[in-house]
């Protein structure tokens, strides 16, 4: 009877543990925090967001989501060795972040590290849960350049079932040669 008791009580317990508990990742956090700076990089007006988060690692410098947009600017204003150190500071304080694997080798893709660039591309995929078509789409463009053309074709197609039309587009020229055919 004293063990059910304690059973129940424990219970009881752990229940009102798990609905008061914060869920939220430290991430999750920063994400809510940097709104405003996301929405800049959304809306591409870089010339706001760089500044808005090199403050923000200024002033959280462990936070992964400041460090990944910054990369983020950094790759879209072309200064890809900058994104890529970003980006790997993102990754060196949360390694779940998959944008961050895509971005990375995207930058490393027009450094023409096409290696380094395809096992990022690679984690993105993975990361990203077999659900994100421009993963797939770079990891393929990679493969395009280490002449893994079988398994880049592969993945152009994954690609275009996940909805990618520029993967479409990439197949029907060479060294692509049976017909693209899409579901209905």
């Amino acid at each position: 009877m004293e063990v059910v008791g304690l059973s129940l009580l424990f219970g009881i317990y752990l229940t009102i543990r798990y609905f008061t508990v914060d869920h939220d990742t430290a991430s999750d956090k920063d994400r809510k925090r940097f709104r405003k700076g996301i929405e800049l990089v959304q809306n591409r007006n870089v010339a706001e967001a760089y500044p808005y988060f090199d403050d923000a690692v200024q002033q959280y410098p462990k936070s992964a989501v400041a460090y990944a947009y910054r990369g983020k600017c950094q790759l879209i204003q072309e200064n890809y060795y900058s994104a890529i150190y970003d980006l790997t500071e993102a990754i060196s304080r949360d390694n779940t972040l998959a944008e961050c694997y895509l971005d990375r080798g995207i930058a490393l893709y027009y450094t023409n590290e096409f290696q380094q660039a395809f096992r990022e591309f690679d984690k993105a995929v993975w990361h990203y849960r077999d659900e994100e078509p421009d993963a797939y789409r770079w990891r393929a463009l990679a493969r395009i350049q280490l002449r893994q053309l079988p398994q880049a074709e592969n993945d152009l197609r994954r690609a275009i079932s996940l909805g990618d039309e520029n993967s479409f587009h990439i197949l029907l020229q060479p060294p692509f040669t049976r017909p693209v055919y899409q579901r209905k």
